[in-house]
């Protein structure tokens, strides 16, 4: 006698590599987000480098500025991941919708964190910092790409 082996994965377990994808994209925005702090000279040192003609305070208070809109967004960011999370696991009619859209939104911001110019002519954020916020898009694309395939 023969058994055969279902080898394809059940929808329990697409659903829970889809949760472990939005967790990886958690853990990738908190890291996004303490990055700047813990990058700090980097962040000091492209303001200094843009506006020479600065004072230390001035840069100090540039830096603390972004840092400031970097962990407002980080932790918004952080709100979208949970929320869209929990809509997977409730089994929400919304959620792939609302997923799309947080990835959207999280694109449109990490690309303009990217590629905005400040008055120097120079990109407002350290190139390294705003490709940093780009990491968490991926898991992102990762999650949509999951939602919207056909089971």
């Amino acid at each position: 006698m023969t058994t055969t082996v279902n080898r394809s994965p059940s929808k329990h377990d697409k659903r829970r590599r889809l949760i472990a994808v939005m967790y990886t994209g958690l853990v990738l925005t908190v890291l996004a987000t303490v990055a700047p702090y813990i990058g700090r000279s980097v962040l000091a040192d492209h303001v200094r480098a843009g506006y020479p003609t600065y004072s230390p305070a001035q840069i100090d208070s540039a830096v603390t500025i972004y840092l400031v809109i970097l962990c407002v967004v980080g932790v918004l960011g952080i709100g979208g991941w949970i929320w869209t999370a929990w809509a997977i696991k409730s089994g929400k009619r919304w959620a792939r919708s609302a997923t799309t859209f947080m990835f959207v939104l999280g694109v449109v911001t990490a690309l303009t964190a990217l590629l905005i110019r400040d008055t120097s002519g120079d990109t407002g954020l350290a190139p390294l910092l705003g490709w940093i916020g780009m990491v968490p898009c991926l898991a992102g694309l990762a999650a949509v790409a999951m939602l919207w395939r056909r089971s």
